[in-house]
């Protein structure tokens, strides 16, 4: 009879055999593995002195309504496929989760294939994702250069200003000191900075690589842009790399959710790709919405019933917010917005713009004035993720 299931925090020896692990199980090398190992919290499963699954847990802050909240990040999760089938990657993900907690984590964010499987946890996915194509020539002939100062490298003041601009969305995370060298040492990027020196308005990272043929294959994995001209100068950059590069890629998520393309281009001949989304979890509603920023204009008082994290009973709260503050707390009165532990991510996260795409999504009201106002407490900012773990 084989030994039950251990699952513990990684010792330099067990990283070393969970990294086997998981190439055996991916197909394929995992660098961050190795990458975020100064970084990053490695639990793993073991049986009869053997590693049989494992992932990382990080502890970030992302930003939603400009506040940065603590938050779990779970990535590089593998089983290997000899113990698939039995449940273990539910029970190592609350271990993984358990240490993050500890540490401050209110919520958790994944980048997924799982989507399913994670839904059934309490994850659920704000948005879809796209990864976005281009002709060159389209772009180079729809948008022209005006002579706003372009400098090569990342610099203090493009970081400064990506963490300033970060803050207009729900989602991008507030990179760490160790962020951009782990960044380019993954990917090799080419960054440059748009605008004045010293106040940039712009930040574009891309990766070339050459074509199997003939030119290079462009991607782009970083657009930040502070206004409409930024946005315009980097994609005319963009466009003119014609000579080399016959199509720009936008890596997934990496295209803000912001019309440009659209009002800009000649002839409308993107090609979009769909992803897997990144997912949401609220794992501390109290201090989930203390923490949270919210609009100083913003006076709401709503009664909602939020399914427990179990999915068998349903509990009543007071959602109040006033004067850039808000609070939940536990109420004996029914509610009159019910949402499911996903539906509550959702909401947090601004996904749900109006009362229709709500109820639409399953949402139940038996007030609509309380679900019109419960909705626009967090949309008054964007869901957008454009960064990976």
């Amino acid at each position: 009879m084989p030994e039950p299931i251990r699952i513990t925090k990684a010792d330099e020896a067990l990283w070393q055999e969970y990294e086997e692990l998981a190439t055996r199980a991916y197909g394929h090398t995992v660098g961050d593995i190795t990458r975020l190992r100064d970084h990053a919290d490695l639990r793993v499963a073991v049986r009869d002195g053997r590693v049989v699954a494992g992932g990382l847990g990080l502890l970030l802050h992302q930003f939603f309504g400009g506040a940065p909240v603590p938050s779990a990040i779970i990535s590089a999760g593998a089983v290997a496929p000899e113990e698939r089938g039995d449940h273990l990657s539910s029970r190592l993900l609350a271990e993984r989760l358990r240490p993050l907690c500890e540490n401050g984590a209110v919520i958790s964010t994944v980048w997924t294939t799982s989507n399913g499987h994670l839904r059934r946890l309490g994850w659920q996915a704000p948005v879809p994702v796209f990864a976005w194509s281009i002709a060159t020539e389209d772009l180079k002939r729809a948008f022209t250069r005006s002579g706003v100062d372009i400098e090569h490298g990342r610099a203090q003041e493009g970081e400064k200003l990506q963490r300033h601009l970060a803050r207009q969305w729900n989602g991008p995370f507030q990179r760490p000191d160790w962020w951009p060298a782990w960044l380019d040492d993954k990917h090799g990027l080419t960054t440059y900075r748009f605008g004045p020196p010293r106040t940039p308005t712009g930040l574009l990272s891309y990766v070339m690589k050459r074509h199997p043929r003939h030119g290079m294959d462009l991607t782009v994995h970083d657009l930040w842009a502070a206004d409409a001209a930024t946005a315009s100068e980097m994609m005319a950059f963009l466009g003119s790399h014609h000579t080399r590069a016959p199509a720009i890629h936008f890596r997934r998520s990496a295209l803000p959710p912001c019309p440009t393309l659209l009002h800009n281009l000649h002839r409308y001949r993107l090609t979009a790709e769909a992803w897997h989304p990144w997912m949401l979890r609220i794992l501390d509603i109290a201090e989930a919405v203390r923490l949270r920023g919210w609009s100083p204009g913003l006076e709401i008082s709503v009664r909602l019933e939020i399914e427990n994290e179990t999915g068998a009973a349903w509990q009543s709260y007071l959602l109040e917010v006033k004067d850039g503050v808000g609070r939940i707390v536990e109420t004996p009165a029914p509610g009159d917005v019910r949402l499911t532990r996903g539906q509550l991510a959702v909401w947090y996260a601004g996904g749900y713009r109006t009362a229709a795409t709500a109820h639409l999504a399953g949402v139940a009201a038996r007030s609509d004035d309380a679900l019109t106002h419960l909705i626009r407490a967090t949309a008054d900012t964007e869901p957008w993720l454009p960064d990976h773990i």
